[in-house]
């Protein structure tokens, strides 16, 4: 079966996004499923948070947007069991300009994924594949998102929380439109909870007013571990298993799962 491809998506930075595809394929991971990340975000910090130095990124995502690689060659194994990365390099911040005149522009990364039939990790077919993308709706998320079955948006639970997304959103339903038909948002996860603090509650109120049932009802929350564990090239659930984020993460993982047996089951 075709794995299924999850695009993390959102354009403003500093929401969790990097730490939620990091973990949330580790916790996929950790519950029986494989798991491919593709990073897409220049600044390499999935690659970086998973443990890959910058001279172990020989093939890269650049060289698969370029096509001069196919994601078999780049895909490296990470210390995380059931979990692989194509790494990212810096230079990607260049493609748009090399690529903007090509007709499959958008498109690069889709066919990537399309021809990379049969990939298998610890002898076992993938079951996902987590693109994390750089916080700008450029070329780069573009492909992701027209590449995507569906869509994870991580929102930080604080004031400008909602600033922005309604943006990402109607971005979202012009790739649907114009590039992608079948893309969907599987969900919302709200990120950056601090319980001590009355605005997070709230943030937490309005956006589940706003979005419903699009809102996952796992909240992952403010945690030293989570953000000391990428200083050490690990997810969190490497790290601490046992801390409030670790165990968040595999709660959300549950929560994905759930969502795609219901989407499958329809």
């Amino acid at each position: 079966m075709k794995p299924r491809v999850l695009t993390l998506a959102n354009q403003k930075g500093g929401v969790g996004k990097t730490t939620t595809t990091i973990n949330l394929a580790t916790a996929l991971a950790a519950v029986g499923e494989r798991v491919l990340i593709i990073d897409i975000d220049p600044q390499g910090n999935a690659s970086t948070g998973l443990g890959i130095s910058r001279q172990l990124r020989e093939i890269s995502s650049l060289d698969v947007l370029m096509g001069e690689a196919e994601i078999e060659q780049a895909m490296i194994a990470t210390d995380v069991p059931n979990v692989g990365l194509v790494p990212s390099v810096m230079d990607l911040l260049g493609l748009e300009l090399t690529i903007a005149e090509q007709s499959d522009r958008a498109f690069r990364l889709r066919d990537a994924i399309n021809r990379a039939t049969g990939l298998m990790i610890d002898g076992k077919p993938l079951s996902y594949v987590l693109i994390d993308c750089p916080p700008s709706l450029n070329l780069l998320t573009i492909n992701a998102l027209a590449a995507a079955d569906a869509v994870v948006v991580p929102l930080q639970c604080e004031f400008f929380a909602l600033e922005g997304l309604s943006q990402l959103l109607q971005t979202i339903e012009q790739i649907r439109t114009a590039l992608n038909p079948s893309l969907y948002i599987q969900g919302v996860v709200m990120t950056m909870y601090d319980r001590r603090n009355n605005l997070s509650d709230q943030v937490l109120k309005d956006v589940r007013s706003e979005l419903g049932d699009l809102v996952y009802d796992t909240v992952i929350p403010r945690n030293v571990r989570l953000s000391e564990a990428p200083s050490y090239g690990q997810p969190a659930l490497l790290y601490d298993l046992k801390c409030a984020g670790s165990q968040a993460y595999l709660k959300l993982a549950s929560e994905v799962i759930k969502r795609e047996r219901r989407l499958n089951a329809a």
